[in-house]
């Protein structure tokens, strides 16, 4: 069991900002992850691309993201067991290899002119299965490639590969799908699997391997871990409800059209703020770590992320619409890049792959309901006063948060051993 504050184990010197990349093994993973992070974001726009010019139902849509997140939902039990119980770096280079397959299998079903959506659907389900088996092995696996004093940096150098994948891949995906959809899906193929070589050569770091016979008990703990553990349960539990309540990214298109009018283009723009804000911020945390107040500073910039969403809602005006978005995505990697930290810092890698997958689903169910949330507000009452009415509930989350988990409060330091 950890100590009353292992946040506060240990002080460290002042770290150079690519100190993480001084390890090899984090060196190769970030080039798999960044590979990987690139090829999801092809893949996922052009396949939207694709179905939406067979079927032009948006409904269709909806389900391109359903079916790739309904494997991480229904395995979570599985695929965080795997992680602490077999090799993270070979469950990342097989899954890197098998998303590359379902690459592939997009080229052929192109290429032989494809006339339904079902087996696309098909290829995706099989896209989210290995994706569900990604998550928790490369969660984990970066507190096993560098020393504790080293691992802030790393998380701030790994978020920023996916905020880089997330801002260049949509663009890219688009411009290969405007050449043709083989020339998407076949690049997205080519980066999986030059990611999974990546893998195969990280070395093989010390991992604290799960023993005992898998049974109910085995599966259940990482549950167990995040319920008992009040600042892993604070942590988790935050950032589900304020990106549930603050998410605004499915009305984006509602703002470039009827808000701010500035079609397609504006609204690439308005996409890529919160990424330009989150990869200037990752960049700067790489070179200045937060020293103290960790958990302050979560709640603050949790809250901020809020203040930020309150801002875009009201808006009427492109530049500060933009600004807003910025400072919105960079409010949340500060808090993403505490949690995280404190998240493998405060879990024993024993059961690391189990809560790193509770965690995942949380993630992706707050960002998946976050949208429907948006979408039905905005239904009832209006685009403006869902958005704005979200921030402020964020808001309201950081207060509330902030008074029920006092431990998670004090938590000062981003540096300790468990």
């Amino acid at each position: 069991m950890p100590s009353d504050d292992p946040i506060a184990d240990k002080d460290i010197a002042h770290h150079e900002m690519g100190s993480a990349f001084r390890h090899r093994g984090f060196t190769l993973y970030w080039g798999a992850r960044f590979f990987a992070m690139f090829a999801i974001q092809i893949v996922s726009v052009s396949v939207g691309w694709q179905i939406y010019d067979m079927t032009r139902d948006p409904f269709d849509l909806g389900l391109v993201g359903l079916f790739q997140f309904l494997p991480a939902l229904l395995l979570v039990l599985v695929t965080g067991a795997v992680s602490d119980r077999f090799n993270r770096r070979m469950i990342m280079a097989v899954c890197l290899l098998a998303e590359g397959l379902c690459a592939a299998a997009l080229v052929v079903l192109t290429l032989r002119g494809v006339g339904t959506v079902w087996p696309i659907f098909l290829v995706l389900v099989c896209f989210g299965i290995a994706r569900a088996f990604v998550g928790p092995a490369a969660q984990s696996l970066v507190a096993n490639l560098v020393p504790p004093e080293d691992l802030n940096n790393a998380i701030a150098w790994n978020t920023s590969s996916w905020q880089i994948g997330t801002i260049v891949g949509p663009a890219v995906g688009g411009l290969l799908y405007g050449l043709s959809a083989v020339a998407a899906f076949g690049t997205a193929f080519t980066l999986f699997a030059a990611g999974a070589v990546l893998m195969a050569f990280v070395p093989r770091p010390a991992q604290k391997m799960v023993a005992q016979k898998t049974n109910w008990e085995t599966l259940m703990a990482g549950f167990r871990y995040v319920w008992h553990e009040k600042i892993v349960l604070g942590a988790i539990s935050l950032d589900l409800f304020a990106v549930l309540l603050g998410g605004a990214t499915a009305l984006l298109p509602v703002y470039a059209r009827d808000i701010l009018d500035v079609g397609p283009w504006g609204l690439g723009l308005l996409r890529a703020g919160p990424g330009i804000g989150a990869v200037a911020v990752a960049l700067y945390l790489a070179k200045r770590p937060i020293r103290d107040h960790a958990g302050l500073a979560m709640f603050f910039f949790v809250g901020a992320f809020g203040f930020f969403t309150v801002v875009f809602g009201l808006s009427t005006i492109v530049w500060l619409s933009i600004a807003a978005l910025m400072l919105m995505g960079a409010a949340d990697m500060i808090s993403v890049y505490i949690r995280e930290t404190l998240l493998q810092l405060w879990t024993p890698d024993s059961v690391r792959g189990r809560v790193n997958a509770v965690n995942l689903v949380f993630i992706g169910a707050s960002n998946e309901l976050g949208e429907f949330r948006a979408g039905i507000s905005a239904a009832l009452i209006g685009t403006v006063p869902a958005v704005v009415v979200g921030g402020i509930g964020t808001m309201a989350v950081a207060g509330i948060w902030a008074y029920t988990f006092p431990a998670l409060r004090k938590a000062r330091h981003l540096t300790g051993r468990v």
